[in-house]
């Protein structure tokens, strides 16, 4: 699948990537494809036909250079093996110059990756970057709502002083919040270099272009910046929540008192 670089003519590799919301198990999913080769950290599928499909456990699948046949089949194969898996996707396309001529790899002047020879471990390393960038996309829109919802209650509290005394739609959404946060960091450590780019010294160089080129870092710190910004904000409305339910508690413990005396001094000169 990988020809020898003198046996080869410039050619162009595309790259697909599908982003669900859920995580897959790969253990699961490999046993539903023919070909299938599990590590660690991805699941490679091998066809008869040219390219490769990768599976990530985060939810991401990459075809490399797979008609549009055979990346609706592994879909629906993907479908059956992981039923329940959400329609909204998140889809990315990258294309990658393979030229055995280039005196380096690196980008062109029309900023398109060319690279010497297309290995296992270079697309294994392309197709994990396009997954993240997709998966990246995915959890840039789910923050993106948290943080328009936590801001829409933030200028409520600005415009009136307080918030609504029911706190159950208030918890739900600060355990939502907790849930998408705790879930973005777990899924995003993947940013780290993948094992792939060690072995290939040209390839690690790569993989930092392809990070910048598809801004995953300065994304990844605008997605840290706004989970950290509605968190701060949860907790200053649920310490308002929490304030105010406090005075009410107040109020009506002196109007018991209140009460009492008035219910004594009636029996008194009753």
């Amino acid at each position: 699948m990988y020809p020898r670089a003198y046996e080869m003519t410039p050619r162009d590799h595309s790259f697909h990537a599908v982003a669900f919301e859920e995580n897959l198990n790969l253990r699961e999913i490999a046993a539903h494809f023919r070909e299938a080769k599990l590590s660690a950290h991805h699941l490679r599928i091998d066809a008869d036909s040219p390219g490769d499909t990768f599976v990530f456990p985060f939810g991401a699948i990459v075809f490399h250079d797979a008609a549009p046949e055979r990346r609706e089949s592994a879909l629906a194969t993907l479908h059956r093996a992981r039923p329940g898996l959400t329609t909204q996707v998140v889809r990315e396309e990258y294309t990658v110059r393979e030229d055995a001529t280039v005196g380096r790899v690196g980008f062109d002047e029309n900023g398109t990756l060319v690279l010497d020879t297309m290995t296992h471990g270079r697309a294994n390393v392309i197709a994990l970057t396009v997954a993240q960038s997709a998966s990246m996309e995915y959890y840039e829109r789910i923050v993106e709502s948290l943080f328009a919802r936590t801001a829409a209650m933030v200028e409520r509290l600005e415009r009136h002083g307080t918030v609504p005394m029911r706190v159950r739609p208030l918890h739900r959404f600060i355990g939502e919040a907790v849930a998408t946060r705790a879930e973005v960091l777990e899924v995003l450590h993947l940013l780290d270099k993948p094992d792939a780019a060690w072995d290939d010294p040209a390839m690690s160089d790569i993989y930092d272009d392809l990070r910048a080129e598809f801004d995953l870092s300065d994304r990844y710190r605008a997605l840290e910046s706004k989970l950290r910004s509605v968190q701060e904000a949860l907790e200053l409305v649920l310490d308002v929540v929490r304030d105010r339910r406090l005075v009410l508690l107040e109020a009506a413990i002196v109007l018991l008192i209140v009460f009492e005396i008035v219910l004594t001094l009636t029996h008194a000169f009753g």
